[in-house]
């Protein structure tokens, strides 16, 4: 990111700012504690949006831009731990030969290496983390989680018809 910062005579100061992305975006700090701020179009030539913000206001923007409010996480880190990994809710079908068994009993988990996370029954009863005693019924919501061919082999064998 490559930061010019210049005095404005009279005005304040302006910071004219080139994202590593390469948009322009130009903050203008009045001394009377207004801020403006300026987004240029693909040719940094010309202004295609702008906002002022009170000093309040722009201290609390910020503050949220600064991460002050939400710290997130490394989202590459994450998805290089998690790669792979799918959540998908289905509904079980009518006619599926899953239905009236256990999760245990299938053994979803070490036969599909599939995790049941939750199930919403039909009487609208959550269920967070069901047990291998849980029993599978038509039109049960699961939410399941695992790799993705992993998910389509468990829904064919067992959850669909």
């Amino acid at each position: 990111m490559d930061i010019r910062e210049g005095e404005l005579p009279g005005i304040g100061r302006k910071f004219e700012i080139i994202t590593k992305a390469g948009e322009k975006i130009v903050v203008v700090i009045h001394d009377d504690g207004r801020r403006e701020l300026y987004h240029f179009d693909s040719d940094h030539e010309e202004s295609i949006s702008s906002v002022t913000f009170n000093d309040s206001e722009a201290r609390q923007i910020a503050s949220i831009i600064g991460g002050m409010a939400y710290k997130p996480q490394a989202v590459e880190s994450m998805e290089m731990a998690l790669e792979g990994l799918v959540i998908e809710w289905y509904k079980v079908e009518a006619q599926a030969s899953a239905i009236g068994e256990t999760i245990g009993g299938i053994d979803i988990r070490n036969k599909y290496n599939v995790t049941v996370i939750a199930m919403l029954k039909k009487n609208m009863k959550k269920l967070f983390n069901p047990g291998p005693e849980t029993v599978i019924e038509a039109g049960d919501m699961l939410v399941l989680s695992g790799e993705r061919h992993d998910l389509k082999k468990l829904i064919s064998d067992r959850l669909s018809t």
